[in-house]
């Protein structure tokens, strides 16, 4: 765990970005019942955050994929930060729809992607993977070299791993989930038997058994 990490997982958890109840779990979109629920676009009104986030994400990128030709955005919640890191690494700009428009020229990919262009794409949030790599699927049919992506936070879940292993797409993250209920545990924001069930939680995420609640 480095310092960076700690620092970007603290300031999630400082301005409600993340919120953690054991007690009463959220329910996500796929049914999965949640003791965290992340929202990385509060991040984007507090201009000390925004900041780190957006100047870290180029870091990786510059570290990372030095021969990168565009950022790509997954649309929505990375929009703002991959145009932010387009900016500052004067790259043209893109982002990619989860599905085409229903009017117009039904786009799925907004914005101009030359030929073989070599495209690092900006997340907020990687869960299990699937609409991440969706994303990184159309580019690759548009005919572009995704090098890899950059993203601001992670659950680090098996089925993710094994995703972006078998789509042969390197994954650089911020912060994770570990870091972070660390960093909750260490500031007063959980106890430690809430930290033993978000623990047991992303070893079993399908599985909020009535006995953790």
């Amino acid at each position: 765990m480095n310092s960076k990490e700690k620092i970007i997982a603290r300031e999630l958890l400082q301005i409600n970005a993340v919120k953690l109840n054991v007690e009463k779990p959220f329910v996500w979109v796929s049914g999965w019942r949640s003791p965290i629920y992340c929202d990385n676009r509060i991040t984007l009104s507090y201009p000390d955050v925004r900041k780190r986030i957006y100047k870290s994400l180029t870091n990786i990128v510059q570290k990372h994929f030095k021969t990168v030709d565009v950022i790509a955005g997954v649309a929505t919640g990375a929009i703002a930060y991959g145009a932010l890191v387009a900016e500052v690494l004067k790259k043209p700009f893109i982002y990619v729809r989860p599905i085409p428009k229903t009017h117009g020229l039904g786009n799925i990919i907004e914005g101009y992607l030359p030929a073989n262009s070599k495209v690092v794409v900006i997340e907020d949030l990687i869960s299990t993977g699937g609409s991440s790599l969706a994303t990184v699927a159309t580019l690759r049919k548009a005919g572009a070299d995704v090098l890899g992506m950059a993203a601001i936070f992670s659950y680090g879940f098996d089925i993710s791993r094994h995703r972006f292993e078998k789509s042969d797409c390197i994954l650089y993250t911020l912060t994770n989930y570990i870091t972070l209920i660390k960093e909750a545990l260490a500031c007063g924001y959980i106890t430690t038997q809430d930290m033993k069930i978000l623990k047991q939680w992303r070893e079993h995420p399908d599985d909020l058994s009535s006995e953790s609640r």
